[in-house]
């Protein structure tokens, strides 16, 4: 009996998208709700959605609530504020991205700069220089201590010892 090895290819159709690397995927046909809880930006990577936002809205009927974008377009989205999204193209997958915006940090005035930061090396150099003095401590009493019990003239001895066979 012969048999004979065919390999199995699947051919994807021209209009469906690959996976785009750092998005999200929105299968057709599927919608999901956004409600972040922080400000942030939704873009569009990849095929049409279908946007629709939470009211109250105000002007003419298409500034409803509802928007269509597509690839390259970017929606920013207030925190609390809800969205709902939904893939626009019913035969493939919409791909997006969402980037929380950078949170502003408070500076202190120029003024304070000139005392705040010797105040932190002062701080620094007073942690390391009682640690320095805590293990200083530590050597000197362990050293009065072999002396007071005897075994540091021994140690000694001992070391004067060898350094004196190795001169030898």
């Amino acid at each position: 009996m012969i048999t004979q090895a065919r390999p199995y290819t699947q051919q994807s159709t021209a209009t469906e998208a690959p996976a785009l690397p750092g998005t999200w995927k929105l299968a057709a046909g599927r919608a999901i709700t956004l409600q972040p809880r922080e400000e942030g930006t939704f873009k569009v990577a990849h095929g049409q959605m279908w946007v629709t936002y939470d009211g109250p809205h105000r002007g003419a009927y298409n500034e409803s609530g509802d928007h269509f974008i597509g690839a390259g377009q970017t929606v920013r989205l207030r925190a609390g504020q809800r969205m709902v999204v939904e893939s626009w193209n019913w035969q493939n997958p919409s791909y997006f991205t969402w980037d929380p915006l950078p949170v502003a940090v408070r500076q202190t005035a120029p003024r304070f700069n000139a005392v705040l930061q010797p105040l932190a090396d002062l701080r620094l150099a007073i942690v390391f220089g009682a640690g320095a003095v805590v293990r200083l401590v530590h050597g000197v009493g362990a050293i009065a201590w072999q002396l007071a019990t005897g075994h540091g003239r021994a140690v000694a001895l001992s070391a004067t010892a060898g350094a004196c066979s190795n001169r030898a």
